[in-house]
């Protein structure tokens, strides 16, 4: 075997909609409870709001709205984990993901993890980076660089501003 089969990943696992998903350990930089939030005017549902992390504005993003299954319900057990963005036009942009429950990090050698499925997926399969089969159940791990691409969110705040816009001309109009 080559070392890269044998070398193992680490990932956080958390749920959302009693679902399970992992994420690169790697871009994390940290775990907080659900905090006050300042909502933004005419964003796009998965757009929570930003928060104050210690000074920095962070944009919060709704995980399971950007999935199209609705806003989530905020709870007690409601996380934000914090991600340090990689991409090179966003260079150490700090963002947030709200998640239903954080539950473990988790050692998975690299040979257990198996490719992303083509179809059967109930998100956009170039959000799925590959899944963990743990305990007899799969997890999905997610490409966070494609759920958190600066460019796509950018592009969705900016068309639902316009669609909000849109809706206001014709009310006033009417």
């Amino acid at each position: 075997m080559a070392a890269d089969e044998l070398a193992s990943r680490r990932y956080l696992t958390f749920s959302l909609r009693k679902e399970v998903f992992a994420v690169p350990v790697a871009p994390i930089r940290e775990i907080i409870e659900y905090p006050g939030v300042t909502e933004i005017p005419l964003a796009p549902d998965f757009l929570r709001g930003v928060i104050n992390l210690r000074g920095s504005v962070v944009p919060l993003i709704d995980i399971a709205a950007r999935f199209g299954r609705g806003v989530s319900e905020i709870t007690w057990r409601t996380c934000v984990i914090i991600f340090e963005s990689s991409q090179e036009d966003a260079l150490h942009q700090l963002l947030g993901i709200m998640v239903d429950t954080v539950y473990e990090v988790v050692d998975v050698p690299a040979a257990q993890i198996e490719p992303r499925p083509e179809f059967g997926t109930a998100m956009r399969t170039e959000f799925v980076d590959g899944m963990i089969n743990r305990n007899g159940k799969f997890i999905i791990v997610l490409d966070v660089d494609k759920v958190l691409n600066a460019q796509e969110l950018k592009h969705l705040i900016e068309t639902s501003e316009q669609q909000h816009g849109l809706e206001q001309a014709v009310t006033l109009d009417a």
